[in-house]
């Protein structure tokens, strides 16, 4: 792992527990809400999940225009291997994951070394 990449925090045990009691409580409160009506809940479930993601990614639209701006500010190419990255298929890599998908915390990368990144730090 290079020195600018830092591992993302894992939770313990005893923090999985509460993590579990948090989820278990908002698929009750979607239960709740949607008084099992099946597509309503289903709907509800698209609905969190999607703005959970967003607060954690950003909105599909960002990430575009921050690959598109990394592309031109790193000239085409990978920032891990210097080759030349493809028209499309190129990934945004986050030095540290919690920081979010920013200008100063991405770099453009190629499928290949995003992957050889991800493992390196665990998550492949």
């Amino acid at each position: 792992m290079s020195a600018d990449k830092v591992a993302s925090r894992r939770l313990s045990d005893a923090e999985r527990v509460i993590g579990h009691r948090i989820l278990e409580s908002v698929r009750g409160l979607i239960s709740e809400a949607s008084k099992h009506d099946k597509s309503m809940g289903w709907a509800l479930r698209r609905f969190v999940y999607t703005r959970l993601m967003h607060e954690e990614r950003g909105k599909p639209m960002q990430r575009r225009v921050l690959k598109l701006n990394k592309m031109i500010s790193q000239r085409g190419l990978c920032f891990d291997c210097g080759a030349e990255l493809p028209k499309r298929g190129a990934e945004l890599d986050r030095i540290q994951a919690m920081e979010g998908y920013t200008e100063e915390n991405t770099h453009l990368v190629c499928h290949e070394c995003h992957r050889k990144s991800q493992e390196e730090r665990g998550f492949a």
